[in-house]
């Protein structure tokens, strides 16, 4: 055997990482990290403030706020102030949906000309740009302190972003069914009412209760300005230093808030997907005993939870 063969072939040379994707993941880094040290020393965030914050928060906030207060006072002054907020964002909503579902179509590129669907795009995005708290206090000279003002407000914000979102599912629908209705005569409404809404309206629906759960939140803010909504009660609370009735306030609107989303997504599901999902019968049963025990001993806290709010606010009356 020569000594050649046992020489292993020479490999061919690594080659060099590019240098433009390289490039680019340092640019987004940069991007990212600059602005928000930035931000950081604009806002005079210190390592020590960040450190200290659990610790004050405790005790100068949270440690205060129990024992809850569940009075019937406390119970019948709060209520009333959470289905306002309800009512500000339902109300809010409906609003938003009717008059967006219009609008949407005219900002659609694929059923207007471009520069009309241009122009109710850029007022929409004027609509969306100012916050719901900036738009009850512009309307508060008109329409007056109190829930009517939030609802406007949350309704004009509503018509800005479902306008957005709904146009962009209208510009995403498949040709064929517009299409077929052209080819059988239909004028252009009924290209749209019958090509296009069948196709759209899950989504759109869709959009319309996921607002509903921000109109919910976004009602709770409304309230400090005086437009009506549970913040009005909570900014009271927190001003008299009453925090115990103040953690009670936040207690019911978060868990009224989580029971609204909870069935408001197993809603959208259905929508979307177009299939009904497990009972809830059929979900208990399949879940493990003590998975069971767990679930059963939650509703039945839950239950005894609501009789007991219930009972106080009828106390309070």
């Amino acid at each position: 055997m020569s000594n050649s063969t046992l020489i292993p072939p020479t490999l061919p040379a690594r080659p060099e990482r590019p240098l433009k994707p390289r490039l680019v993941r340092w640019g987004l880094t940069a991007a990212v990290l600059i602005p928000f040290l930035w931000s950081a020393l604009g806002i005079d965030i210190s390592v020590e403030r960040l450190l200290t914050a659990p610790a004050d928060m405790w005790n100068r906030v949270i440690k205060l706020m129990f024992p809850l207060d569940f009075s019937p006072e406390a119970i019948e002054r709060a209520l009333p102030a959470i289905m306002e907020s309800l009512w500000m964002a339902w109300i809010g909503t409906m609003i938003g949906a009717f008059f967006s579902f219009i609008i949407s179509f005219a900002a659609a590129t694929n059923v207007t000309s471009g520069w009309v669907a241009n122009s109710v795009r850029q007022v929409l995005n004027a609509i969306r740009a100012v916050p719901e708290i900036i738009l009850a206090m512009v309307l508060i000279p008109v329409a007056g302190l109190g829930p009517w003002t939030g609802t406007l407000a949350l309704g004009i914000h509503s018509i800005g972003t479902l306008g957005k979102l709904s146009s962009e599912v209208i510009e995403g629908i498949d040709r064929g069914p517009v299409e077929a209705v052209a080819a059988t005569g239909g004028t252009r409404l009924q290209q749209i009412r019958f090509g296009m809404v069948p196709q759209v309206m899950p989504t759109i629906v869709a959009y319309w209760l996921y607002r509903f759960e921000i109109n919910i939140r976004a009602s709770a803010v409304l309230g400090i300005i005086g437009a009506g909504g549970v913040g009005a009660e909570l900014q009271n609370q927190l001003r008299f230093r009453d925090f115990p009735r103040a953690a009670t306030i936040l207690l019911l609107t978060i868990l009224i808030v989580l029971l609204i989303d909870t069935v408001s997504a197993r809603i959208r599901r259905r929508i979307i997907s177009g299939h009904a999902e497990a009972g809830l019968i059929a979900m208990f049963t399949a879940l493990q005993w003590w998975q069971r025990v767990l679930a059963a001993v939650g509703v039945a806290a839950a239950v005894a939870f609501t009789i007991f709010i219930l009972y106080q606010y009828q106390q309070g009356l």
